[in-house]
């Protein structure tokens, strides 16, 4: 199923997901965004003139996709499976790399060649390789992250002159995304013990994709990272020294973050969330390929229950307007030709694609063997 606002950059489809612990994070300033003065004053004018208007806003510091790469934890890091730099892959170069590192099983295309699709739409993907892999345990994927802000995705990502910049990119470094932001977020298909996916109508007063339906979701907060390393800083004081040495807790902060927004957005207890399974990457089009890290998650409450909690009220629940539940069978069916496709956001449906192509509800003890086996959605015991 092709759509010209949303594409999919990265899936986990052989294994149907990956665990927190099957993931980790390179953070490094040479994943930062490039940028010069004449950018910066563009910025500032873009920022001065948002915040006139909604004072509200709020300049947060963000992680900013660069690549990643995806390899087997049987073999040495230096071996990877598959890999992608999302900059400028051009086709010779896919093809040199599917030579050079054997078997690729995984879509793993550039976010350029994803952002040109979009025009013709014509998404294209390796396939037919993920049959002839033996069975072992799952990859690990490496996600290469540095640091940008709100301020700059505003700046260039929702830009009038965003094609300019990613002409500028694409002369200057080689790179039509290299002056983007591209802050990475985080959303999650939530999945209710009674097969019912949770969608939320977003409010008119959001800054994107007002009144259409979407899934919880926002971004891995550095902030949150800083302060779970003992580190209490504005967030104009956040920079790359303070969590390099700490990947790890950059990783935790990934899939604790997409839990925190259900139970912000949703006001569900993360005591009734299960871990999220990370099922990939997708690209947003409309705010010129913005990548956002997809989930399932499974919650031991019904949609009676969730509905109730939802109508009481969370953190956030200014951003929505009324909770919507949607089957298990539904979503999986779902495509352009349904009605309530038109209904979702590029999120929602960037999640929906890789919902339908990872099917990340399997037993957890036979996700790294790739079984479609299904099983209900559990509890797993968290604290608040």
């Amino acid at each position: 199923m092709m759509d010209p606002e949303v594409s999919v950059l990265l899936h986990c489809a052989h294994w149907h997901g990956l665990l927190e612990s099957q993931v980790q994070v390179e953070l490094s300033e040479r994943f930062n965004r490039q940028t010069d003065l004449a950018l910066e004053r563009h910025i500032d004018e873009v920022w001065t003139k948002r915040v006139s208007k909604e004072p509200w806003l709020f300049n947060g510091a963000k992680f900013r996709l660069h690549s990643f790469c995806l390899a087997d934890p049987q073999n040495p890091p230096s071996t990877p499976l598959s890999h992608g730099t999302i900059f400028h892959h051009t086709e010779d170069q896919i093809n040199q790399g599917q030579r050079d590192l054997g078997e690729i099983h995984n879509r793993c295309i550039s976010q350029t060649e994803n952002a040109e699709g979009a025009s013709n739409h014509d998404y294209r993907e390796f396939n037919g390789i993920a049959d002839k892999l033996p069975p072992h345990p799952a990859p690990l994927l490496s996600l290469r992250l540095g640091l940008t802000c709100y301020k700059d995705y505003l700046g260039t990502n929702w830009s009038c002159g965003v094609a300019k910049l990613r002409q500028r990119g694409e002369a200057e470094f080689g790179d039509p995304l290299m002056l983007l932001a591209q802050p990475l977020g985080v959303g999650a298909i939530l999945c209710t013990s009674n097969g019912q996916v949770v969608m939320i109508r977003r409010s008119q007063k959001v800054a994107e994709a007002g009144g259409l339906l979407d899934i919880p979701g926002g971004h891995p907060e550095p902030k949150a990272v800083c302060e779970r390393l003992g580190q209490r800083v504005c967030e104009e004081q956040i920079g790359i020294a303070m969590m390099e040495r700490k990947p790890e807790a950059i990783v935790s902060e990934l899939f604790s973050s997409v839990c925190a927004e259900i139970r912000d957005e949703v006001n569900i207890p993360l005591s009734s969330l299960g871990p999220p399974v990370l099922m990939g990457v997708a690209l947003n089009h409309t705010s010129a390929g913005r990548p956002s890290a997809e989930f399932y998650v499974s919650c031991s409450l019904s949609s009676d229950e969730v509905r109730k909690l939802y109508w009481k009220g969370g953190v956030e629940a200014s951003e929505s307007t009324e909770v919507v539940f949607v089957s298990r069978t539904d979503v999986l069916q779902l495509d352009r030709s349904s009605p309530l496709w038109s209904e979702l956001c590029p999120s929602a449906k960037g999640a929906v694609l890789l919902y339908q192509t990872v099917k990340p509800d399997v037993v957890p003890d036979q996700r790294g063997r790739g079984d479609a086996k299904l099983t209900p959605p559990h509890a797993h015991k968290k604290t608040d």
